[in-house]
Order: structure tokens, then sequence, then C-alpha cells
């Protein structure tokens, strides 16, 4: 509560600039948990409700007693539905292979050949579009398909899970699984 008035007190009253003040300091909280060890945490299942998907999310946090959270468990739960919706393939953008990025730039580049436009301009829609591969791809880049806020990626998400829980907390690998792929 005091962090709030604080933040209201800073903003001058104006509710929108506080609630991006409390975002910023729990950013700055986050990343001073982030070098910490995440060695406790959960498998949690999640099965949609026509029985044909299913995912499996390794979720990691610093002791016990935060894995048995109610406020860990949701964001399991929610984390595992944007996997089960939106069909990463990897959890952030390091663990993409070089060579498949390689590759996707190639396939941008020869889109781009008979568009006329200046190399430099080529080389910034090629990143754009890399870019764009990531935050399809990989889950920390994706937009949080249940957020109330547009823009929320996952790992906003977490961030302020972090914040709010005070632990260190890593998604370390998931599988999804759907019947006919």
């Amino acid at each position: 509560m005091m962090d709030c008035k604080k933040a209201l007190v800073e903003a001058d009253g104006d509710f929108d600039k506080a609630v991006e003040i409390l975002r910023i300091k729990g950013a700055a909280k986050a990343a001073k948990k982030a070098g910490r060890n995440a060695g406790e945490g959960i498998i949690f299942s999640y099965i949609h409700h026509n029985e044909k998907i299913g995912v499996l999310l390794e979720l990691n946090c610093e002791t016990d007693f935060v894995a048995r959270t109610e406020e860990f468990h949701e964001l399991a739960k929610q984390i595992s539905l944007q996997i089960a919706s939106m069909r990463p393939r990897w959890v952030k953008r390091e663990e993409v292979p070089e060579e498949i990025i390689a590759k996707e730039r190639e396939i941008y580049k020869e889109e781009m050949k008979e568009s006329g436009k200046p190399e430099h301009v080529i080389e910034k829609i090629v990143e754009n579009k890399v870019n764009k591969f990531y935050e399809d791809n990989c889950l920390l880049e994706q937009d949080f398909v249940f957020a109330e806020k547009k823009g929320t990626k996952i790992k906003d998400l977490i961030t302020e899970a972090i914040a709010k829980i005070g632990e260190n907390i890593q998604v370390s690998r998931f599988a999804r699984f759907e019947i006919g792929e």
C-alpha cells in the first residue's frame, strides 16, 4: 500500500503515471533477482477442454514455499494457456538455432530483392521480420493473449510476478502436445 501511495505522490495524483512508476520499480526489482538460483518449482500440466491439446511446463522459483502458492500456480496456468494457444517453439531467443535464423534472413532477403528498395532499407525490413519471427516462436517474446493491456509480453508477466512474489522465476522448458501433430 505504501508503494502505491508513494507512486501516486510521485506522479502528482496521475493514476496512469503512478501505475507506470510501479511497473518500472517492479522491473528493477526483477532485474536484481534475475541472477539468483531458481532451483525449486513445479511441473504444471494443462489439458485443453477438448482433450486434444496438452502442455507440460517446468516453471522454476527459488523456494518450495513460493512453488506451492496460489499466485505461482496461477502464473503457471496462464503461461500454459499461452503455450497451448500460441504454439511457441522455444522459450527464449537464445535457444533458436543460428542456422534457422540464417535461413529466415535469407528467405526474407530473397522476398525483398524484387522490391527495388535500397539495401539499407531492405536490411532494416529483414531485421524487423526476424524480430517478428522471434515474437511468433519464442514464448517470452510473445504478446500475452489474455493481457488486459495491449503489448504485455510473457516476459513482462513474469517480471510482474517476480516483483510481486519477491523471488526469481524462470520458464525452464515446456512441451506442447496436440492430437494429429
